[in-house]
């Protein structure tokens, strides 16, 4: 029990250890499916990315989700915009037919 204990907690204290998240993900890749090669090829496949690029893998696909995001608010935004318009216009062009055929009836 208390080795189970010390084990969490350690885990708790060295999460945010950047080195062993860096290669929890290999760990598990090995520990479950036993393939050590594949393990290997995705940790120095995820480090020429981060050494590459400045990021790592996640790091980017959070960014791309975050830009999505923001381009889904913007499009909305501008939907709205766009229909705003366009009520203002048809409205617009209603009062001048109106003044127009008021004009041409005198």
């Amino acid at each position: 029990m208390k080795k189970i204990l010390l084990i969490i907690i350690s885990f708790v204290l060295l999460g945010a250890c950047a080195q062993t998240t860096a290669l929890l993900g290999p760990a598990i890749t090995a520990g479950s499916t036993g393939n050590v090669m594949q393990a290997g090829f995705s940790y120095a496949s995820n480090m020429a990315v981060k050494k590459t690029t400045g990021k790592t893998p996640s790091e980017h696909v959070s960014l791309y989700i975050e830009d999505k995001k923001e381009e889904k608010k913007l499009k909305k935004r501008e939907s709205k915009i766009r229909k705003e318009m366009v009520n203002y216009l048809q409205s617009h062009i209603e009062i001048m037919r109106d003044k127009l055929n008021s004009k041409n009836k005198l």
